[in-house]
This record gives structure tokens, C-alpha cells and sequence, in this order.
């Protein structure tokens, strides 16, 4: 299949939207099929960077999200190149910019277009003049009008299916959770990030990566870092990632004296992260937002125990202690994070973790994405013949 993706984030952009797309796109290029990503430009791209089948149209900062871009025009430029290379398909990655001009090609060409349902915009809507302009009812129009017409949506997680039922979509819809691509966790695995952090090996290391913002509630784990000191002093809390909320963050810890416990380590290359999982004792995300949690399999990958707050899928996937365990109020995380350093039992049984790791590793997304593919090309194909 010819196959193109959609989508506003890409790299360099860092998320876990651009990770999942490009742990994607190398899963079913693995497979043979020809994958073509339409995304925007990027100002943190290099001049005269060759990209092979990454196609980016003109674009600026969003107003409320300035490390995330939107198309400004490119609906035209983006159908010549899919008729071109013959698209069979189209899979949007966002309801707006790339995404419509995602359902456009696809109507021009007559080809089936599906979507993944990435972001749940409700946790979202402080972003928009704090709240004030959209609300959740909103939220259920735009998105039951994006999907009109649309021949399939996935779902990472039953929560994304629940929502998207509650809101009234009743398009083909399946629950296809993010593969990771455990090949770029072992990409470089050489550095020794504790040297570089400055960190003692007798101290047990804390670890949240992501992107710095309100929605990951980092300042929660900050909240009870206190708390854990007086249990275990030995302790250091790395916060990896960049973004909005760094500034608002060191004002935190500085009002709580924790400038000696917490270390800020900046953003870091996707062919890194596992460096970072693997240095750390304990994994940990206060973030209620999620809809696939790839940091989380992420830190499985490299064998490191993980705290996160509960979802149907994080229920899922830590459904043995020895994997990890998740919690839903503060001083439950607290409790969690205690009982772990204290065991000091921070490896993942190797059996354990390969056996869990089958579950969501690339081939298995890849494989289920495919057969979406093939079903709803084979259900408009169907409708066609019944038309006619």
C-alpha cells in the first residue's frame, strides 16, 4: 500500500504524537508499504536536511501553543504529490491544519481516509484564553464534525472509544494502542547520563520525561517529594523534557528548598531517551491526560519500574507489581514511590517485561493498523459497487 499520514507534529517537534507516527511509518515500511508523511515546516530543521517521503507545507507557531505549528496553505501542493505517489490511503493525525487538508486529498483522490484520535481536548481547553472560549460541549461538535464522513477512527485506549461513543461518533472505530519501537530505546546505550547529571551512584533516581506543561502535573510530584526525603533522603528527582511550565516549575521547587533534589535536564533526543529510562531507580507520571502513555512502555522497555496514575490502560499494562503500579490521589503516588525505593527491587524481571513488550511492541501496532487499512479500503470498495 501507498500510504499517507497527516498530521500538524512532526520531528524535530518533540511529543508523543511525532513518536508514535514515526514508530508508524518504520513498522509498516518494515512491512513493505510506502509511507508518505505531509507535515508543516519547522524552523528547528536544519537548512537543505534531505527528507525521504516527508513532505512539509508552509506553516506558523499555533497562538496558544507556540512549539506546535499549522499549515498556511499547501492544500493543493499536498494533493498534486498524493496523486503522484498514488496514495491508497490517507490517515490524519489531527482534526485540524494537516487533518483537513488530510480529508481533502482523500476526497479528491476518492481513496478512504481514517484517523487517530490522539488528544483528549478536554483536558485541554485551559490552553484556549484559559478556558473561557471552549468548552467540552464544543469539543463534541468539533470533533463528530471532523470524523463526518470519515471511514474509520482509531482508538489508543478504551477511555479515547468511551469518549468518542459518548460524544456520538458511530464511524468504524477500533482500540489499537501505540506500539513503541524498543529498537530507538537501545539506539545509544553508552552514555552515562548520572556522570553527566552530576549525580552520586549511592543516590536513587526519580525520573518524569516528557514535555513540560500544566496537563503532565509535575508540580504534583513535587508536592510530595518532601514527604519522600524524610523516608529517603538519598533521592534525586530529574525532570527531562522542555516546554511551558519549566520556568513556573523552578519557582516551585525553590519555594520548597528542593534545589539540592531536583535536577532539571533539559530536552532530550527521542535516541536518547533510553539512557535516561535506564539510569533511573523509578519511572513516574502524575499526568491524568494520557491516551497511550508511550513513556511508560518506554521505561518498561529499558527495564525500569514505572508509578503513573491509573487508566484503563495503565491498569492494563501494570497489572503486576513487579512491572510497575499506578495510583489516583497524591498521597497514593507518595505511598507507591516509597514502597519501591525502599524494596529496592527497581530491575523488571526479564521474562516478565519481554512477554508484556510482545503486547504493545511495533510489529503488533503496525500489524493492527494494517488490517484496519485493509478492511475499510474493502468496505468502500463494497459501498462503491452497491452505489453503482
Amino acid at each position: 500500500m501507498n500510504i499517507g499520514l497527516f498530521t500538524d507534529t512532526y520531528f524535530p517537534q518533540l511529543s508523543g504524537v511525532a513518536t508514535s507516527i514515526q514508530t508508524l511509518k518504520n513498522a509498516l515500511e518494515k512491512d513493505g508499504h510506502s509511507v508518505f508523511i505531509f507535515t508543516t515546516t519547522d524552523p528547528h530543521l536544519g537548512k537543505g536536511t534531505i527528507e525521504p517521503n516527508i513532505f512539509r507545507v508552509s506553516s506558523v507557531p499555533f497562538v496558544s501553543f507556540t512549539d506546535r505549528r499549522i499549515p498556511v496553505r499547501g492544500l493543493f501542493q499536498a494533493t498534486k504529490i498524493a496523486k503522484e505517489v498514488k496514495l491508497d490511503i490517507v490517515h490524519t493525525q489531527t482534526e485540524f491544519g494537516m487533518g483537513m487538508i488530510g480529508k481533502y486529498v482523500a476526497h479528491s483522490l476518492n481513496i478512504p481516509t481514517i484517523h487517530t484520535y490522539h488528544t483528549m481536548y478536554e483536558d485541554y481547553l485551559h490552553y484556549v484564553l484559559n478556558g473561557h472560549l471552549l468548552k467540552p460541549y464544543h469539543v463534541k461538535q468539533i470533533t463528530k464534525a471532523y470524523l463526518h464522513k470519515m471511514d474509520g477512527v482509531v482508538a489508543p485506549s478504551e477511555r479515547v472509544r468511551e469518549t468518542l461513543t459518548r460524544y456520538g461518533v458511530t464511524i468504524p472505530m477500533r482500540v489499537i494502542p501505540t506500539g513503541v519501537d524498543l529498537t530507538a530505546i537501545n539506539e545509544n546505550p553508552h552514555r552515562d547520563v548520572r556522570k553527566e547529571l552530576g549525580i552520586n551512584k549511592k543516590d536513587k533516581i526519580i525520573l518524569t520525561l516528557s514535555r513540560v506543561a500544566a496537563e503532565k502535573k509535575i508540580d504534583q510530584i513535587l508536592d510530595v517529594l518532601l514527604a519522600i526525603l524524610e523516608k529517603e533522603p538519598d533521592v534525586k528527582f530529574v525532570i527531562a523534557g522542555d516546554g511551558p511550565d519549566v520556568q513556573p516549575l523552578k519557582d516551585q521547587v525553590a519555594r520548597l528548598s528542593l534545589e539540592d533534589y531536583v535536577i532539571f535536564a533539559g530536552s532530550v533526543e527521542h535516541s536518547d531517551v533510553g539512557n535516561y529510562y535506564r539510569m533511573a531507580d523509578l519511572f513516574v507520571s502524575a499526568s491524568d491526560t494520557e491516551t497511550q502513555g508511550l513513556t511508560y512502555i518506554e521505561a518498561l522497555a529499558a527495564g525500569t519500574k514505572s508509578v503513573v496514575y491509573s487508566t484503563d490502560y495503565t491498569e492494563h499494562v501494570f497489572d503486576n507489581k513487579k512491572l510497575g503500579s499506578t495510583f489516583t490521589t497524591k498521597n497514593e503516588m507518595k505511598d507507591e514511590i516509597i514502597g519501591y525505593l525502599k524494596e529496592k527491587q527497581f530491575n523488571i524481571p526479564e521474562d516478565l517485561k519481554e512477554k508484556k513488550l510482545s503486547e504493545v511492541s511495533a510489529a503488533t501496532f503496525a500489524h493492527k493498523i494494517e488490517k484496519f487499512y485493509q478492511d475499510v479500503i474493502q468496505n468502500k470498495q463494497k459501498t462503491e459497487v452497491n452505489y453503482d
